[in-house]
């Protein structure tokens, strides 16, 4: 696809790669057989083709409009679009780029500047924690909007937490919500770990990974974050502290695990930290990704495996984003237990998409409920994911227990 940037765009970093994205784009259409909005609303400019031919518009110097923002909004962001595209379109970098310019010459309407604040400051709030322990305590009492953005407590084993020295040590993000809304998801994640002979570090100084605020319009927010990040594992990194040196960077949510790994995209243009950002980068693995090497050391260790039929649902992140397909389910059935997929729409997105939940309700909840109905006829007791954000949308639509894989392997080894 080719296209004449406007003056204002030539020259620039932010110009030259949507132009070099832009060029791979064929118009084939591939992409509109997978977008999940496309398959809901059947609208050309809400499919990724009608969206990259409106950020070309934008950068080629068009007026824009609340229209072009409204159908950049309904965008997932769910990558799936770029797993099936043979061209190789970035598409998720290409679609952040124009948003990013959009949103500079859009007023959005004050509902939504406050909504987008409140979700920036809040998500990522030491207030967070407490605020949610609170909505917990008086949960029954919650209208049933508020009720479903308010899990259950994490029972007796969140707090839980290995207190054995192992040579083999690993860095984990705990996640901004995470600890506060599903906490047993990390200490689960840190006993199984230690089961395997690998101790679990933690560096008090990361937070968030930098995709609320990146992806709420705040990219300056974002890469403070990520450089926080890295500034707060670095020590480890670099085996500086008597904790020694990590050999990973563990995420068990896939959608932290995405934003880790393009750290070094994100940084690429600052000098003080474009070659740690590219290094924490390629450190980083998805939980997933140690299933293989974990496996042997887990395999008469396991005292429950294969008592519950499990159904799991691949998050975009995981499958369309870092291309980890498969890796999940053919691990866990490896170590026992029995998984299956729906048989249809596994790699259509759930409609969760970070806090497009919040933003768009009605396009999510559709998702989430097609989602669903493709998962029933496999009759699982427990349904499993690998991102919060999945787990915990999903869970608002059904009686039936949503849970991490981890937390399910970890119940397995207790």
């Amino acid at each position: 696809m080719q296209t004449k940037l406007a003056a204002e765009f030539q020259g620039t970093a932010q110009g030259q790669e949507a132009e070099a994205i832009l060029r791979k784009c064929v118009h084939c259409g591939f992409c509109t057989a997978t977008c999940p909005t496309y398959q809901l609303l059947g609208d050309e400019l809400d499919s990724p083709r009608g969206r990259i031919y409106l950020i070309k518009q934008v950068l080629e110097g068009a007026p824009v409009t609340r229209k072009t923002q409204l159908h950049l909004d309904r965008c997932l962001t769910c990558r799936n679009c770029e797993s099936t595209c043979p061209s190789g379109v970035q598409y998720g970098h290409l679609v952040d780029i124009g948003r990013a310019i959009v949103d500079e010459r859009v007023e959005r309407p004050a509902g939504e500047q406050a909504a987008r604040w409140a979700l920036r400051a809040g998500l990522t709030s030491p207030l967070f924690g407490p605020a949610m322990k609170l909505g917990q305590l008086v949960r029954p009492l919650l209208p049933a909007a508020l009720k479903h953005k308010v899990p259950a407590s994490g029972g007796a084993r969140a707090s839980q937490w290995p207190t054995r020295e192992h040579k083999r040590k690993m860095l984990l993000l705990l996640g901004c919500v995470q600890p506060a809304m599903m906490p047993n998801i990390n200490s689960a994640t840190a006993r199984v770990l230690d089961a395997a002979g690998i101790q679990t570090l933690v560096a008090d100084g990361a937070g968030c990974c930098g995709a609320i605020r990146a992806h709420l319009g705040d990219a300056e927010g974002g890469l403070a974050d990520m450089r926080r990040n890295i500034d707060a594992w670095w020590p480890l990194v670099e085996g500086l502290t008597s904790q020694g040196r990590v050999e990973a960077i563990v995420m068990n949510g896939s959608a932290c695990g995405l934003q880790v790994k393009e750290y070094g995209h994100a940084l690429a243009h600052d000098p003080a930290y474009a070659d740690k950002a590219k290094r924490v980068s390629a450190l980083t693995r998805d939980l997933s990704e140690l299933l293989p090497g974990l496996t042997p050391q887990l395999q008469g260790k396991l005292r429950t495996r294969g008592t519950q039929r499990l159904a799991f649902h691949p998050p975009c992140t995981l499958q369309h984003g870092q291309r980890l397909r498969g890796g999940v389910e053919t691990h866990l059935r490896e170590l026992g237990f029995e998984v299956q997929l729906a048989a249809s729409e596994s790699h259509l997105c759930c409609g969760s998409a970070g806090t497009y939940s919040v933003l768009q309700p009605e396009l999510a909840t559709t998702l989430r409920d097609r989602k669903l109905e493709q998962l029933a006829p496999l009759q699982a007791q427990t349904i499993v994911s690998a991102n919060i954000g999945c787990i915990q949308h999903l869970q608002s639509g059904t009686e039936t227990p949503v849970r991490h894989w981890i937390e399910v392997l970890d119940a397995a080894l207790a």
